[in-house]
């Protein structure tokens, strides 16, 4: 057999997100922030073209939410029809975000997006040629959770076809930090024979396994801090013996987390110094900065007074105008010498054992289970959430003091 198929293995294009918690920066960034998503899939539709695939398979989630915009689905239409106008044809499933009975108010797509249609394993046959070279499976979110192993659904059909490709939007078990949507095992993939799994739901690339390929591409532009580093996409090409895989970037904007420890620097001068060498050297694109800041007692007096936070200021205002820019979103600062006398030690030793044993996720896991308000409550760190409390605890018995 010497068929070949070239294909797009994408997912969690999380079209048209809200970025809720960043309305407060600039109104030109917010602009390209809010538009990014877009952007990055305009891109992946450049590339399917460049690389004239045979198709497209998107994994879930392409819109944030399952009342989808008709902003984002015209949108998403008009791609589909410009990757019509190249014989390009998609594949595609709804994910939990965007779960088919969650939107009463749909649009049609052009003739070459398959669409699987309900919660039950089906396939579509890729031709090419006139030959069935493909057959494509998967299914879609009926309803906002499944939490049933579907593997056993995926039956091999028709020996004869060359590739049988598998979409599962869903997270592999004992992964804590994903909803655990359509949990499978590892060894539930392997078995199934299936020459490529494309999977969706986890927004971090990660390859599963080699062989048979299990890929995760991640998503396409990431949204806050917790998903940082490059975003994108898989490119394959695909032989009887052989597959090539390509990871893609698509991010047109980047989140990152840095740490800059303050206890060097004793002037205005050398914190702004060290704050423009801890953010300098990062790929020739926007960013948005995450800042842990940490210091001794003369650093937190200055975080304090507000002078921090115009350092902060200065930097941005210097730095949000280039076309290639860098913005300080929001910063933490955390003591590493608390300003407290001697004998506070006792009352910060407890202070820090209260917070070890306080589980903040299950305090606030109703906020977070909550329908509608999820949708506005940005992912939260339970270290950063304990470290900014103890930092109010400390600050509270430092001004107790001075009142004295």
């Amino acid at each position: 057999m010497n068929e070949q198929i070239k294909f797009i293995h994408a997912a969690d294009t999380h079209l048209d997100s809200p970025f809720h918690g960043m309305t407060n920066l600039p109104d030109t960034i917010f602009e390209q922030v809010r538009q990014s998503t877009f952007h990055a899939f305009d891109y992946l539709i450049k590339i399917a073209i460049q690389k004239n695939v045979d198709f497209i398979l998107l994994v879930g989630d392409l819109f944030d939410h399952e009342r989808q915009s008709l902003k984002a689905q015209v949108y998403l239409k008009n791609a589909f029809e410009k990757l019509e106008s190249h014989s390009i044809q998609v594949f595609l499933s709804y994910g939990n975000h965007d779960h088919i009975n969650g939107n009463p108010y749909q649009i049609s797509f052009p003739h070459n997006v398959h669409i699987f249609p309900s919660e039950k394993v089906t396939s579509f046959a890729f031709y090419k040629n006139g030959q069935r070279l493909a057959s494509i499976y998967g299914f879609s979110y009926e309803n906002r959770s499944i939490t049933k192993n579907k593997i056993n659904e995926y039956k091999l059909e028709n020996a004869e076809v060359p590739f049988h490709i598998a979409m599962l939007h869903g997270s592999i078990v004992g992964n804590k930090l994903h909803d655990p949507y359509a949990p499978f095992k590892l060894t539930d993939l392997y078995n199934t024979h299936f020459d490529y799994w494309a999977l969706g739901h986890i927004h971090k690339k990660e390859i599963l396994s080699e062989t048979p390929p299990i890929i995760y591409p991640g998503n396409t532009q990431g949204r806050h801090r917790n998903e940082s580093g490059e975003k994108g996409f898989y490119y394959i090409e695909m032989s009887e013996n052989k597959l090539n895989k390509q990871f893609i970037k698509s991010n047109v904007i980047q989140f990152e987390t840095i740490s800059i420890d303050l206890n060097d620097e004793e002037t205005i001068d050398q914190i702004r110094d060290k704050i423009n060498k801890k953010t300098n050297g990062f790929i020739s694109m926007p960013i948005l900065f995450y800042v842990q800041f940490s210091g001794n007692s003369y650093h937190f007096q200055l975080h304090q007074d507000g002078v921090l936070e115009e350092i902060v200021t200065i930097f941005n205002e210097e730095n949000m105008l280039a076309k290639q820019w860098s913005y300080i979103y929001k910063y933490v600062f955390e003591l590493t010498e608390a300003p407290v006398m001697k004998s506070d030690h006792f009352f910060i030793g407890e202070v820090e054992k209260s917070l070890s044993e306080l589980a903040v996720n299950e305090a606030i896991s109703e906020l977070f289970n909550h329908r509608e308000m999820r949708r506005y409550v940005d992912p939260i760190d339970e270290q950063d959430i304990k470290k900014q409390a103890k930092e109010l605890l400390i600050n509270e018995l430092t001004e107790s003091r001075r009142n004295i």
